[in-house]
């Protein structure tokens, strides 16, 4: 009974951790929503990881990547960095390397975790109207969006999974 009580929680812990680490594409879209036909005047970015410091993880390479493609396609007149120092320094100059004017990025730098993001972001975002578009990884987005919701940057636009809009 033991053995067997075993080897189902052993095979239980593999799955979870298969999917947590190696997540299956359909789950990690499915987390993430759809984001291609997005569109709102400020993004919100969260800063990713770091080898060390100034230089970019896997992570953060992508919403590095993601920032530059949704601010060339259009509408975005205000993005807002938000994560450690270190972080978003380097990303808002990679970012003005790609050829986002440095007048449209702004930045948060004090926030070490998703509760932090959120917190100080709401602060610095007060009195903006919002809509906001939120860009993290795909696995994060499903987590913050609700933690960025529940903070108070408002209600989901109808037109946008990944949007957060102000009252």
């Amino acid at each position: 009974m033991f053995r067997n009580l075993k080897n189902l929680l052993a095979s239980v812990g593999a799955l979870l951790a298969v999917v947590t680490f190696v997540p299956p594409t359909w789950y990690a879209q499915w987390l993430a929503s759809p984001w291609t036909d997005a569109q709102a005047p400020i993004l919100i970015v969260l800063g990713g990881d770091s080898v060390r410091e100034g230089m970019m993880a896997v992570t953060s390479y992508w919403r590095w990547v993601y920032t530059v493609d949704v601010y060339r396609e259009g509408g975005i007149r205000r993005i807002v960095l938000s994560g450690d120092a270190p972080t978003t320094a380097s990303m808002r100059a990679w970012l003005i390397g790609q050829g986002i004017p440095s007048d449209v990025i702004a930045v948060e730098h004090r926030s070490h975790s998703t509760r932090e993001n959120v917190l100080f972001t709401s602060e610095l975002l007060r009195d903006a109207p919002g809509p906001f578009l939120l860009l993290s990884s795909d696995i994060h987005t499903w987590r913050a969006r609700r933690t960025f919701l529940k903070a108070g940057l408002k209600r989901p636009s109808p037109s946008c999974a990944r949007c957060l809009q102000t009252r």
